[in-house]
């Protein structure tokens, strides 16, 4: 869920304040904000103080050439960004060789599609039962996620052509700061960023294999989400290259973080939900693809990013909200926020949209 940016003027007038009063608390007052709101500031600050690096001095002269202010110019250090692509590749690279291509199925039909959806995984994050109800962490995701898409997967329909929809927020963070990419808010997390990569390249590898054995075609999806901006572009990137020389699997590669497939006379979209409202989205999606818009008689949208599930059919679309299979992380335990955990195969007809649909919960793996 998007929070605005804390400002650098904000982290400033933060690390000023506690430098001038000495503890938190007086700094807080000084600033009159709570000390809860001042303590946030502070961690974003220091964080991004740690994470500068200085690239030059400026000098302000008066029309006399006298020295009138004099200021180190920093910038964001880019070694950490480039170090986070590194372990990304570098996963990619030692676990994961090209596939080679296989032989499909045998018996499919060809007027179905079924959509295989995750969302908000936020593989990496870590839970604890005694705060959110439930534990989460690297091996339980793992063992959640592949566990229920192997059920889902087992369960639906012989259709020709199956959609791996990753829906965003796959990765819990984005870089080697265990912080959201925008506002800079402290994260759970669980283990290195090389770990969580690997983690999350190794549970999508998975399942796509899993697709691949029951399905002639498989079309995937990553979307970009608000924890994962970044890794969502080189999530679309490996796994294009990773299936190069698979004719059975299509990678979508818009560099827009809305996303549409047509399958005959139904249309399927997707976006996480981060830029958009959902009373936006339908006309957003009618403007982004009028052409698909006009073509199809049975459409639908598919969002996440609020871990909870929602359906409105109304003016043309189908809205599917979808939930998250994750635990809890200690935000969402103290804020009071409660949803049922579950993951969906919806199968749609080419002529009469949606057919059928199969729900998996973590629960139903531990019975």
């Amino acid at each position: 869920m998007p929070t605005p940016p804390l400002s650098d003027e904000k982290c400033q007038e933060a690390l000023d304040a506690f430098n001038e009063h000495g503890s938190e608390t007086e700094a807080a007052k000084a600033l009159g904000i709570a000390r809860g709101t001042f303590q946030a500031r502070l961690r974003v600050a220091r964080l991004r103080q740690s994470n500068m690096v200085v690239t030059g001095r400026s000098t302000l002269r008066n029309a006399e050439g006298e020295v009138v202010m004099e200021w180190e110019k920093t910038s964001l250090d880019r070694e950490a960004e480039e170090q986070a692509r590194k372990a990304a590749f570098e996963a990619l690279a030692a676990k994961l060789p090209r596939e080679a291509p296989r032989a499909a199925p045998a018996i499919a039909n060809a007027d179905l599609c079924t959509l295989y959806t995750l969302t908000d995984a936020h593989i990496g994050m870590l839970a604890w039962h005694r705060e959110g109800g439930q534990d989460w962490d690297l091996q339980i995701a793992e063992r959640v996620i592949v566990g229920c898409f192997a059920e889902a997967i087992r369960s639906a329909p012989d259709a020709e052509l199956a959609i791996f929809n990753q829906l965003g927020d796959a990765l819990h963070h984005d870089g080697l700061q265990a912080v959201t990419p925008t506002s800079g808010h402290i994260l759970d997390a669980d283990g290195r960023f090389t770990k969580i990569v690997e983690t999350a390249v190794r549970i999508m590898r998975r399942i796509i294999g899993m697709l691949l054995e029951k399905h002639p075609r498989v079309h995937v999806i990553m979307a970009e989400g608000n924890h994962d901006l970044a890794s969502s572009v080189w999530l679309r990137t490996m796994f294009k290259a990773l299936y190069g020389n698979e004719p059975r699997v299509t990678v979508e590669d818009s560099a827009l973080p809305y996303y549409c497939y047509q399958h005959g006379q139904t249309m399927l979209a997707f976006h996480h939900s981060h830029l958009k409202k959902l009373d936006q989205l339908r006309g957003h999606i009618a403007a982004q693809f009028p052409v698909i818009w006009g073509a199809t008689t049975k459409r639908y949208i598919h969002t996440g990013d609020k871990h909870h599930s929602a359906e409105k059919d109304e003016l043309g679309a189908k809205l599917i909200q979808h939930p998250t299979l994750a635990a809890r992380d200690a935000y969402a335990a103290r804020g009071g926020w409660h949803s049922e955990r579950y993951m969906s195969a919806i199968t749609y007809s080419a002529r009469f949209g949606e057919v059928g649909r199969v729900t998996v919960s973590p629960d139903m793996l531990a019975a």
